[in-house]
């Protein structure tokens, strides 16, 4: 039975892999695209959001449970982890990061199908968010986590990056302290509000923010953090 115009992107850096998994969902009636690596997969996804992704964990240049986390940042579609990890621990931290299911190779085209079918009966109607966050003259592109300000690239860290789309993809509303903590650091820093001061100060610097008269990130006294509203 023809699956309509539903696109599959499928990150994979084996070309036999990718060749067999191509024509097995022409043959559904599938759309198809590939990249063969996590960094090409990623823009890729930015480019043509799919309906589903196939996404193998061993890739050359990234760890596909890194491309699996930077996805999840922006994509609401399923995510079908494929690889030859057959560790529990390896598939419980996948499905953990957002993937919705797990296919261990080598596996049948019957049996992948049948997933891919079943995640697509599960998922909400298709609805991507935009890879771009962009308030005042912040813009985050999320795909490549690139951060420009009035149109230069500002350094952040991986902390610093976390925490400012976090706050941006909730403008306009309070963040408070445990909220933060646990989005940015994880659920058992949640009484740990001096990491938050000192990383809210660094990254209001580096949006050249005066915290007395904020522009995009104004303090809550007491309770939290707030991003300016679009």
């Amino acid at each position: 039975m023809p699956e309509g115009n539903h696109l599959i992107l499928i990150i994979d850096d084996e070309l036999p892999i990718r060749r067999f998994l191509r024509a097995s969902l022409a043959v559904e009636g599938y759309r198809v695209v590939e990249a063969e690596s996590g960094e090409s997969g990623v823009k890729l996804a930015a480019q043509q959001p799919p309906d589903l992704v196939i996404l193998d964990l061993g890739l050359p240049d990234l760890d596909g449970q890194e491309v699996l986390q930077r996805l999840r940042e922006w994509l609401s579609v399923p995510i079908l982890v494929l690889s030859a990890r057959d560790q529990e621990t390896q598939k419980v931290r996948a499905l953990d990061e957002g993937a919705d299911d797990y296919l261990t190779k080598p596996f049948g085209v019957g049996e992948l199908l049948a997933r891919i079918r079943t995640a697509m009966r599960h998922s909400r109607p298709a609805r991507t968010e935009s890879s771009v966050l962009s308030i005042g003259e912040v813009r985050v592109d999320l795909s490549s986590r690139q951060v420009l300000v009035r149109e230069e690239r500002a350094s952040l860290t991986p902390i610093e990056y976390k925490l400012l789309v976090t706050l941006m993809k909730h403008s306009g509303k309070v963040l408070t302290h445990r909220f933060l903590l646990r989005e940015v650091w994880g659920p058992h820093a949640s009484q740990e509000t001096h990491y938050l001061r000192v990383f809210v100060a660094g990254l209001r610097r580096k949006l050249g923010d005066d915290p007395a008269r904020s522009r995009y990130i104004a303090t809550e006294q007491g309770v939290g953090y707030r991003f300016a509203a679009e």
